[in-house]
């Protein structure tokens, strides 16, 4: 039996996908504690599907501290990628670049440099 709530699916694939979301993004140490990554990780060594209802609920508790952070990061990259990237398109533009105009609007580069913020070093200067 594989447990599934809301669109997440407790399995092997989509909790290995959940972890590599989580590293992607930089978030995987920063949002969990050593704990829920162990428990993730011998969950996934372990077995393909959960059918422990005590683990499930477990889990559940780790994909949805996993989410927030992924929401907290679109947020973040709405609110501070956006506005670095205007910086670095209106410098660029007085430059003499003319097609960095776009770069205020590209989404791609937005998550980028609000990645980049987030994982900057503490005493690194604005």
């Amino acid at each position: 039996m594989i447990r599934e709530i809301g669109c997440f699916c407790l399995d092997g694939k989509s909790l290995f996908r959940l972890k590599l979301k989580a590293i992607r993004l930089g978030i995987w140490f920063k949002a969990l504690r050593e704990i829920d990554r162990a428990l993730v990780e011998v969950t996934l060594r372990v077995t393909k599907k959960v059918q422990s209802p005590k683990l499930a609920t477990a889990l559940l508790a780790v994909a949805t501290r996993l989410e927030l952070f992924f929401k907290g990061l679109g947020f973040a990259e709405g609110e501070i990628g956006f506005r670095l990237a205007r910086k670095i398109s209106a410098i660029a533009c007085q430059w003499g670049n003319s097609s960095a105009r776009e770069w205020a609007r590209d989404l791609s580069f937005a998550q980028f440099l609000a990645v980049m913020h987030f994982n900057k070093s503490a005493g690194f200067g604005d």
